[in-house]
């Protein structure tokens, strides 16, 4: 059996959740197989970058099968006409698991589909348009041309059963876990310090990871420290908001920017997974007040680093 997985969500050098989710995935199932039978598949436009973080990520047990035309192109032109996936990557494979909602047309053999949640039903207004529309137009069909999908929580199952009840048995639950010889509690001081410093953290400090996004609630995270400084004297925490810049979160920066605040919340921007896990240690507490999440995989790495969660419900 030829066993492809598309590596859309892993070509960018900056994984997110899906990215990360992936990746251990993909890594765990080759190692099953001692045959060379699993693949990745990926545009690259020719950039070579691409190639050698796709090298570093397939190891020694998934081969590379990339596409040098452009993915961007190619979906763009996907959600008007119906682009055969199989003309860019061929018809060797017997399964292709593709990891972020989307099963494409003209895909070779059978086929599986990670859907994450229904956050584009539950909470469509804190879903960056260009996302809407994508899932709007192409998830349904996903669903109808996938021979299993897959998503990471009882949660979710429910939720897809929800929406798209005609769909419900070929859902199949997959936890999601975590890399406990990497997210563990760390006890150098000095390697938390030196994570610290490059980061421009100094003292003590509740902590975020997580994309800077509408639906991870972070402007009311935000004003919820701010009265928390209002009512309490002396050493306060600071507040770590590490994550990427996402979308409609100019309300969350302009909160950020309040002079009373000024020092006390501090962005760092993206946060290379190498870095995470010592973060995560010299934190105080990790804070995750997500309005929904399929799963949410950072308040389970910091209880692998024994840190205490503050989450929503």
């Amino acid at each position: 059996m030829r066993i492809t997985f598309d590596a859309a969500p892993l070509v960018s050098g900056k994984l997110t959740g899906i990215g990360r989710c992936e990746k251990e995935q993909t890594a765990a199932l080759a190692a099953m197989f001692r045959e060379d039978r699993c693949e990745y598949s990926f545009f690259t436009s020719g950039k070579d970058d691409r190639m050698e973080h796709m090298r570093k990520l397939a190891g020694k047990n998934i081969k590379l099968n990339p596409s040098s035309f452009s993915g961007y192109i190619y979906r763009a032109a996907s959600a008007a006409v119906p682009v055969p996936y199989s003309y860019f990557f061929g018809r060797r494979s017997d399964i292709t698991h593709f990891f972020n909602y989307i099963v494409p047309a003209g895909v070779h053999g059978r086929k599986v589909v990670t859907v994450h949640d229904m956050v584009c039903k539950a909470f469509p207004e804190t879903v960056r348009t260009r996302t809407r529309l994508m899932l709007a137009a192409g998830l349904e069909k996903s669903m109808q041309r996938a021979d299993i999908i897959v998503t990471d929580s009882e949660f979710s199952r429910r939720e897809i059963d929800k929406y798209y009840p005609e769909y419900s048995e070929k859902v199949r639950v997959v936890y999601c876990g975590t890399e406990t010889n990497i997210f563990r509690p760390i006890s150098s001081p000095e390697t938390v310090g030196a994570v610290k410093q490059y980061l421009g953290i100094s003292g003590s400090y509740f902590l975020y990871i997580g994309t800077v996004e509408p639906r991870k609630n972070l402007l009311r995270l935000v004003r919820a420290y701010r009265l928390f400084l209002e009512n309490h004297s002396g050493d306060v925490p600071k507040l770590v908001l590490a994550g990427a810049k996402g979308w409609l979160c100019g309300d969350i920066y302009e909160e950020v920017s309040r002079p009373e605040l000024e020092g006390k919340v501090i962005l760092t921007g993206y946060v290379p997974d190498s870095h995470m896990p010592y973060l995560m240690n010299g934190a105080e507490a990790f804070l995750f007040p997500s309005l929904y999440e399929g799963f949410g995989l950072p308040p389970l790495e910091a209880m692998a680093c024994g840190v205490p969660v503050l989450t929503s419900a």
